[in-house]
């Protein structure tokens, strides 16, 4: 069995369809995170030059994407563009206090300073966000937890 790439068609994206879209992802305020458009990056000042800018492709309802992404291609179409609000609990979570944890400077064998990515044994990422003279703070929530997300996404492709 062939799968064929929908180009122009009334079919609806559906759970389990391959799709490719571009997309904007802005904070409440405006400042655009990440984009899948090399324009949209230079305008907002985040375009990385080793990056290829070009649509996301993903399985819907795979659990590729954050849940709100996923849920909100849902009856898309190609060639349609919409923009979806995702709040905290269907993207990044809540921020959780919890998981920014002090620690005594002296547990590291390296100088700690603010901004600076860490990860632990078992894979779990955090960044420096305070640093004082006995210890330091590193927070392991993901950088976006607590944040509504604004998507810009156009359906690229679908395939059936």
């Amino acid at each position: 069995m062939t799968e064929d790439i929908i180009k122009n068609s009334n079919k609806t994206v559906e759970n389990g369809d391959t799709i490719s879209v571009n997309y904007v992802g802005k904070l409440e305020d405006g400042t655009v995170f990440d984009t899948s458009e090399k324009e949209a990056a230079s305008e907002a000042g985040i375009y990385n030059e080793m990056r290829d800018y070009e649509p996301l492709t993903f399985t819907v309802g795979a659990g590729q994407m954050i849940k709100g992404f996923d849920e909100g291609v849902v009856g898309m179409k190609v060639g349609e563009e919409k923009t979806i609000e995702i709040p905290p609990e269907e993207a990044y979570g809540e921020y959780m206090e919890e998981y920014a944890r002090e620690l005594p400077r002296d547990a590291v064998n390296f100088v700690p300073a603010v901004g600076m990515q860490l990860a632990t044994e078992t894979g779990l990422k955090g960044t420096v966000t305070e640093v004082g003279e006995e210890s330091f703070i590193v927070d392991f929530n993901h950088e976006l937890a607590g944040r509504t997300l604004i998507f810009k996404i156009k359906v690229v492709s679908v395939e059936a």
